[in-house]
């Protein structure tokens, strides 16, 4: 695993050679549509058609407002065009993408440097979101615009058939997801049914993305603040090792269709057996809500806290930022698209669903307003509840990027090999990540 590490560490290192841009260099260059247009932005997110839709709504509002245009481009392939555009000094004005990518940014300097105070309305979002635009050096690289957390969306209609009540506990969990497997919920006399969607691959992080509520549910860290100004792996303590083990031999390796078949290959996209109607529960973001309202259908399913472990019921939050490109002339404009994204009128925009696109803003980022009133959905105040109460954050000061996936390839060969040494397997880890930190000169 350390070699591996190694190559795609210094893989990484050469293409962030290749990007870094300093403020001062980064002007607009002209092949961007309205680069030349003092009174137009370019705005990147990244977004399939329907989230593009809501976010079009949000823009024209701005726009009829302000007078200030926007070239929207919704882009799939995020990073890999942003690197590109990155490599010609020519940066989107402005960017709405993930708050665990703020590290992997600010290091190759493609971020401007954010005063809070010059965002109007940036005093109505709360100061635990403004935490996670902190940069290592102490200042703001984005600002707030959308958070949201984990929360298990279970089958009312298969708990109330088998006599069940949504689990509070993981124990509760093993016992629901056992009986949904073996119980025949749906009642069509076939042994075709699991217990819970896992989305456990190491593409992409997943294993780690999906795994890190356990992680902090049973009280361990995958990284932490040393109290110098660096980090350091804490993937070896006794909580991660008792947590680790407890997933590999109740979820992957204990009771047949504990999880969907292929739950060690399966990402987001593929993952799709609860609304496919064959598995019973799914610990994930709330997205998916208005996903699975259409299938398995909004009266067959429930949105509840997430079941606790041996340190109470954290899950993961993230969310997005907005994210002001490193380039000069147009701040005023940023700032005023900035101050439109979070203020209630524009939160209210993108928080709403019209003809069944996605909304873009999950929990608001504005303390004025609540999830569950802007939607007249109740279902919205667990998953606020969860993000204000339990949840915790990746850290996003460092580049993130290679400390989840070197977290997800371990999570991933552990869960696998059922015969492996979790202890030996979580040391190896640790001093990956050790490898990690220290490539970021964070290893104190």
């Amino acid at each position: 695993m350390g070699d591996r590490r190694r190559r795609r560490r210094l893989a990484a290192v050469a293409t962030v050679t290749g990007l870094m841009c300093a403020t001062t260099a980064c002007g607009s260059g002209s092949d961007s549509a309205g680069a030349g247009d003092p009174n137009t932005l370019e705005v990147w997110t990244r977004s399939n058609p329907d989230s593009a839709a809501s976010y079009d709504r949000v823009f024209a509002a701005f726009t009829k407002k302000t007078g200030i245009k926007v070239d929207y481009q919704p882009v799939v392939n995020f990073d890999q065009q942003l690197q590109s555009r990155a490599s010609t000094k020519d940066l989107p004005d402005v960017m709405i993408n993930d708050t665990a990518l703020m590290g992997s940014y600010q290091s190759q300097g493609l971020l401007k440097p954010i005063d809070p105070a010059s965002i109007a309305g940036g005093d109505q979002i709360t100061a635990k979101s403004w935490s996670s635009t902190v940069g290592l050096d102490g200042r703001h690289y984005g600002i707030p615009y959308s958070r949201q957390a984990m929360t298990l969306m279970i089958r009312k209609d298969w708990l109330k058939k088998l006599g069940l009540q949504a689990p509070t506990t993981w124990q509760d969990m093993l016992t629901v997801a056992e009986a949904f497997a073996a119980k025949d919920p749906d009642g069509d006399g076939k042994a075709d049914t699991y217990g819970m969607v896992v989305p456990g691959s190491a593409q992409n992080g997943y294993a780690a993305w999906w795994g890190a509520s356990y992680l902090w549910q049973g009280g361990a860290k995958i990284i932490e603040p040393d109290g110098s100004g660096g980090y350091r792996p804490v993937m070896d303590s006794p909580a991660a090792v008792k947590t680790v083990t407890w997933m590999k031999d109740n979820l992957f390796c204990g009771a047949k269709n504990v999880v969907q078949p292929g739950a060690l290959t399966a990402i987001t996209a593929n993952a799709t057996n609860f609304q496919d109607g064959n598995a019973g529960m799914y610990l994930t973001g709330p997205y998916n809500i208005t996903t699975f309202d259409a299938t398995p259908g909004k009266n067959t399913y429930e949105v509840v806290p997430a079941p606790a472990g041996p340190a109470g019921s954290d899950v993961l939050a993230d969310g997005e930022n907005v994210y002001f490109g490193a380039k000069t002339g147009k701040t005023k404009q940023e700032q005023a698209l900035a101050a439109f994204l979070v203020s209630p009128e524009g939160q209210r925009i993108a928080m709403t669903s019209v003809d069944g696109h996605q909304p873009v803003v999950r929990i608001p980022v504005n303390a004025t307003l609540d999830a569950a009133e802007v939607r007249h959905d109740a279902r919205w105040s667990v998953v606020q509840k969860a993000y204000e109460d339990s949840s915790e954050q990746f850290p996003n000061a460092p580049d993130f990027a290679p400390v989840k996936q070197d977290t997800a390839d371990s999570l991933n060969a552990i869960f696998t090999y059922c015969g492996s040494d979790v202890g030996s397997g979580l040391k190896e880890l640790n001093d990956t990540l050790a490898g990690d930190l220290k490539d970021q000169d964070l290893l104190k």
